[in-house]
């Protein structure tokens, strides 16, 4: 099965990071997020509670990512996945993309950032 809800690009506004710059300039960040689920049953009915709601998908990840400041991109992303994964039954698994564009670190790049992957167990 390979369908998918894909929420990308979403941005926000806050103070996440190791360097103390981070903390306290804040920065953007940006996050997509991947859903594995089965949308057949959705796809039939045209009813949403059929499938999962991606605008209260966003306001999850917005909530973490406006959230409390966190040193690790990696320990938001994992935030992220356990909330969706524990809120959404219809998810079998939930990949997280956080992207920083503009990190206080020397050097050209479009980005830095890390992408995890979870199965709802």
């Amino acid at each position: 099965m390979n369908d998918t809800i894909f929420l990308n690009g979403m941005q926000f506004y806050a103070y996440h990071g190791a360097l103390p710059a981070e903390n306290d300039i804040g920065q953007i960040f940006k996050v997509d997020v991947t859903l594995k689920v089965d949308l057949a049953e959705a796809g039939e009915s045209d009813e949403v509670t059929d499938t999962v709601h991606y605008g209260e998908v966003f306001e999850d990840v917005k909530e973490i990512m406006e959230g409390p400041p966190c040193n690790l991109i990696e320990h938001l992303a994992e935030r992220i996945a356990k909330r969706i994964n524990s809120h959404y039954n219809r998810v079998m698994e939930t990949k997280v993309r956080i992207t920083k564009e503009n990190p206080p670190i020397p050097g050209y790049y479009d980005g830095v950032g890390i992408e995890i992957v979870r199965e709802n167990r």
